[in-house]
């Protein structure tokens, strides 16, 4: 029995911002299904932020098309609004301001008269509320922004590096009230550079690469498709050029007679020529998330 097709929640195709001479994005184009966390990878200016502004209406795009909740952001940002959790990358809370007077003043904003899931946040994660925020650490006012971004349990969350300024035990806590938040059915747009812990709770990424984006998978996806490292140990010294001439096999390190190598396609050829040479040792596994997203910035770096 065919399942019935869920419209997406949120709907980009082509979407392109130009800043006169300055790089924004070009032809964005994905979608993120109900109940699902879409991880959004790049470094600090490939275009993470800029998207994110385009589909919360903050920006016009020059070209292209989005929908979120089925609304156009550009000309229906207020219905979409209603609906939104948003935790920007540069949090900017009122310096003179107690975290206590942000939450009251936000939850009058969105007539949120049950607060008690937001006392519980608060709890959660030990926001100091009692201090001007112009007082508050970086992680301090980071508490405040999730609590703020959660409290009044949005259909879509928006989260920039939600996680900075966090130490581990409350990264833990962010995990969880993700999990949480997804087994509600609501959807989240977790925009990181922390790759680890996308990887823990995305359902699928996509990669984005000065403006563009180069890949959209789920995490498996992307590790059955990538190069394995394999690994060799012999007990005498043995040199790259060995491997080097192997299709599919590039030489990352040797060391001590232990050689790393990144490995795409068949092994069969590798593994007579390693036995040819007697190693006495093999390990074998997947590339992690980490290596993949530095594998495509790796390419740009090189000339790709």
């Amino acid at each position: 029995m065919t399942r019935p097709q869920t419209a997406p929640i949120v709907d980009v195709d082509r979407l392109t911002r130009r800043f006169g001479e300055r790089r924004g994005i070009a032809d964005v184009s994905f979608t993120i299904a109900p109940g699902e966390v879409f991880g959004f990878l790049g470094p600090n200016g490939a275009g993470k932020s800029t998207t994110i502004r385009l589909l919360l209406g903050l920006y016009r795009p020059t070209s292209g098309r989005m929908r979120v909740f089925d609304h156009d952001p550009t000309h229906e940002s207020v219905p979409i609004l209603r609906r939104v959790g948003y935790l920007p990358g540069e949090l900017a809370l009122h310096p003179k301001l107690t975290g206590a007077q942000h939450l009251e003043r936000i939850a009058r904003i969105r007539d949120l008269t049950d607060v008690g899931y937001r006392d519980e946040l608060v709890r959660r994660f030990g926001a100091q509320l009692d201090q001007p925020v112009r007082a508050l650490s970086k992680g301090n006012r980071q508490k405040i922004g999730l609590v703020l971004a959660f409290m009044h349990r949005p259909e879509l969350l928006v989260l920039d590096e939600p996680t900075s300024g966090l130490d581990p035990l409350m990264q833990n806590e962010f995990a969880r009230l993700i999990r949480e938040t997804v087994d509600d059915g609501r959807t989240v747009l977790l925009s990181s550079h922390d790759l680890e812990e996308v990887q823990e709770l995305a359902h699928r990424v996509a990669i984005i690469k000065e403006g563009r984006i180069v890949v959209t998978d789920t995490v498996e996806g992307l590790r059955r498709t990538a190069p394995r490292t394999v690994e060799f140990r012999f007990n005498h010294p043995v040199t790259a050029a060995e491997f080097q001439q192997l299709p599919g096999v590039e030489v990352r390190g040797i060391d001590d007679g232990r050689v790393t190598l990144s490995v795409t396609g068949a092994v069969s050829e590798l593994l007579t020529v390693a036995g040819n040479l007697g190693a006495v040792d093999v390990s074998a596994r997947r590339a992690d998330l980490d290596e993949l997203f530095l594998g495509f910035y790796r390419d740009e770096q090189s000339g790709d």
